[in-house]
């Protein structure tokens, strides 16, 4: 009998892959108050105001929640709350709580946005590192939020990455020289209707104003399809809010 030799392959070294960071979910909800609801008893709006707070504060604990005004500034809509988190039943649950509660029947969402934080393809990876900052909404709660939706031309796309680079590396140079203001990018792409939500905080309107109007300038803006509408948000307690718009 011949011997039979078995040959085996050597175990290769696997090296596990490293998890991959999670990326959050992000909304802008904007609201209006209907006025029907001044007509409602004294009684009745403080219970209804305190419901909506003790809400908002008991999503702050497990989210992160920031409110800001806009009454008097857009005739759409009194407030926005910001809200950022991991699990998607979040989202939905303070929505369904708010619509549930007593003021709930006289608040409208007029504007909503959808989007999800992801690393830039246009930043190097040295900006890069088991944790990325862009990943993670971290608000340096300045005065002023301007947030807008955001979709490019599909020429964009079809451009090749190193013209892209190139023309957003314009864009970065120009938002250095203003250091008085911050941006926050998510991306929305297949989960709402923009592909982007921008959300710029400052403390100093004018310099945001100035910004703007420089990036209308560059070569970039020229692929771009939409960004409105856009919103002048005020850092401001949900209390203070509620009382200011009279509910």
């Amino acid at each position: 009998m011949s011997e039979q030799t078995i040959m085996t392959q050597p175990e290769q070294a696997t090296t596990p892959a490293k998890p991959k960071q999670p990326r959050q979910l992000v909304r802008f909800t904007f609201y209006k108050l209907d006025p029907q609801w001044l007509m409602l008893p004294a009684e009745t709006r403080q219970q209804g105001k305190q419901e909506l707070v003790s809400i908002f504060e008991e999503y702050s604990e497990r989210t992160l929640m920031r409110s800001y005004s806009l009454f008097g500034l857009r005739p759409d809509c009194d407030f926005m709350l910001w809200q950022t988190t991991y699990d998607i039943e979040n989202l939905q649950g303070a929505s369904s709580r708010i619509r549930r509660s007593l003021m709930g029947p006289y608040l409208r969402e007029t504007h909503a946005f959808l989007s999800m934080t992801k690393r830039s393809v246009y930043v190097g990876k040295n900006a890069r590192g088991t944790h990325d900052p862009r990943l993670v909404i971290t608000p340096e709660d300045k005065k002023y939020l301007f947030v807008y939706p955001f979709v490019k031309t599909r020429a964009w796309y079809a451009l090749p990455m190193e013209d892209r680079k190139r023309m957003m590396n314009e864009h970065i140079r120009i938002g250095l020289t203003f250091p008085s203001v911050s941006l926050h990018t998510t991306y929305s792409f297949g989960l709402d209707d923009q592909e982007f939500v921008v959300a710029f905080e400052t403390d100093v309107v004018s310099d945001f104003l100035d910004l703007v109007q420089q990036l209308r300038e560059t070569e970039a803006s020229r692929y771009t399809l939409r960004d409105t509408p856009m919103f002048t948000c005020v850092a401001q307690p949900l209390q203070e809010i509620l009382e200011a718009v009279g509910a």
